[in-house]
């Protein structure tokens, strides 16, 4: 269970974390925040970070094998990777419509997949 608590808790941070990164862009163009100054957009985004920290630390020491969970630190960091790029895409043809994807784009996620084939071999 330590490996789907790790990947569930990864997913929940990346979602917080994807929207403390670009959350505030859609929040500009939709001119909820396009006249703050960029201290007060930081200090959103830092809010934000905050509960992306809150599930990214549990995430790793559950899921780190020098704590009893069942992943190598290399395969933590290719796990998060993936998942965030996931977590981005939709984020992004969720609210980014006019930002189409393209055909290198879906090459770039397949090495991504096979980076985590690789890591996971034994």
């Amino acid at each position: 269970m330590k490996g789907v608590y790790t990947v569930l808790l990864l997913v929940l941070s990346n979602i917080f974390m994807t929207f403390a990164w670009y959350g505030h862009l859609k929040l500009q163009q939709a001119k909820i925040i396009s006249n703050w100054p960029l201290i007060g957009v930081i200090v959103l985004s830092w809010g934000i970070a905050l509960f992306e920290y809150c599930a990214q630390v549990p995430a790793n020491r559950i899921g780190f094998a020098g704590n009893g969970g069942p992943f190598s630190l290399m395969q933590l960091k290719i796990l998060q990777e993936v998942i965030t790029l996931t977590v981005f895409v939709l984020f992004s043809l969720t609210f980014f419509k006019n930002e189409p994807l393209q055909w290198n784009h879906g090459v770039a996620c397949l090495c991504m997949v096979l980076a985590v084939y690789f890591v996971f071999m034994k």
